[in-house]
């Protein structure tokens, strides 16, 4: 089995925290979007993972090291691949050709989800869905009464299926996906200027491939900002367990820690009160701070902070009393001094 995962999008609307890190490696309660969404894959498949294959932009060999160490912690092997041209969903398959032999799942990473069933590896495809309310933002599916998936149907402008496609795909055969992936380019398919994936599945379904859905139980966005803060409040909820012991090398002085919260390696908290759902990234130092459902990340210096529905990248500097904040990498905000 291989894992396919697109990501080579800019995550606009995730700035400023994506000027300097693809949005797929920003962590949730401490672990890299997309190191969970390939962890949480191989507990449905129940499978081993031989290879897992990353569609990215031009992110250098940093980013490149961290994608491949990710797959060698599972036993996989890494593959990168590149889509330096922002052409579609089909396309970021294409890019992958050289892997796109025998079952596949495909995961685009810019998503994270729940999910308590055993995937049907007989199925010709398995499409993970979700009940949405708003289904005209996303592409989603029909099902017959038997449940078998009838149509595709892309930000339908009218209601036909309240079932959106959350972005994760299970293929008996890469082979024939590629078929019509190749087809939509080689032929120049993209009424919207882009070449669709759920294109390549329609085109498949007509020819007689059966489509079943996958239900989850909770799909979590990273979108933007407030999405990404509230999946790392849902994370921390569900590993509620795995948040309680905090490393030996935190230090942690006069402090109350309300749970649940992540605090990675040589974290320092000092005359604060953290939580609930906070992260805080290694070797960050809090001091006189009081933070909750925030997201800080590594080597960051918060000082005198009250800071709530924040989210703080790398190596950033924070001195002041503002409530909901976000600010980027190396950046510097002091309101002590004004």
């Amino acid at each position: 089995m291989k894992i396919i995962v697109p990501m080579a999008g800019r995550g606009s609307r995730l700035r400023p925290h994506t000027l300097t890190v693809p949005k797929p490696l920003i962590p949730i309660a401490g672990k890299p979007i997309v190191q969970r969404l390939v962890e949480d894959i191989t507990k449905v498949v129940h499978e081993k993972i031989d290879e897992i294959a990353f569609i990215i932009g031009d992110f250098g060999p940093e980013i490149e090291n961290k994608l491949k160490k990710v797959a060698h912690n599972l036993g996989a092997k890494p593959t990168i691949y590149q889509q330096l041209k922002p052409l579609g969903t089909a396309h970021a398959i294409h890019c992958a050709k050289e892997s796109m032999q025998g079952p596949i799942i495909i995961a685009f990473a810019d998503t994270l989800f729940r999910a308590d069933f055993v995937m049907d590896k007989d199925a010709d495809s398995v499409v993970w869905v979700k009940k949405v309310e708003n289904p005209s933002a996303f592409g989603v599916v029909k099902l017959n009464n038997s449940g078998v998936i009838t149509d595709f149907i892309e930000k339908p402008k009218k209601f036909v299926s309240d079932l959106a496609i959350i972005g994760i795909y299970y293929f008996k055969s890469a082979e024939k996906l590629m078929e019509e992936v190749n087809y939509l380019i080689d032929n120049d398919i993209c009424p919207s200027g882009e070449y669709q994936l759920t294109e390549a599945l329609e085109n498949m379904r007509t020819k007689g491939a059966t489509f079943t859905p996958g239900r989850v139980d909770d799909w979590m966005d990273c979108g933007n900002k407030n999405a990404t803060l509230e999946t790392n409040m849902k994370i921390l909820e569900y590993e509620l367990e795995n948040m309680k012991n905090f490393p030996e090398s935190a230090k942690i002085l006069n402090s109350l820690i309300i749970p649940p919260c992540f605090i990675g390696e040589s974290v320092s908290v000092i005359n604060s009160k953290i939580g609930p759902h906070v992260s805080l990234g290694k070797g960050t130092k809090i001091d006189n701070s009081n933070i909750e459902n925030s997201l800080i990340q590594e080597d960051t210096y918060i000082s005198h902070g009250n800071l709530n529905n924040s989210m703080i990248g790398n190596s950033a500097k924070y001195y002041g009393v503002s409530r909901s904040i976000s600010l980027g990498d190396y950046s510097v905000l002091d309101f002590q001094s004004k």
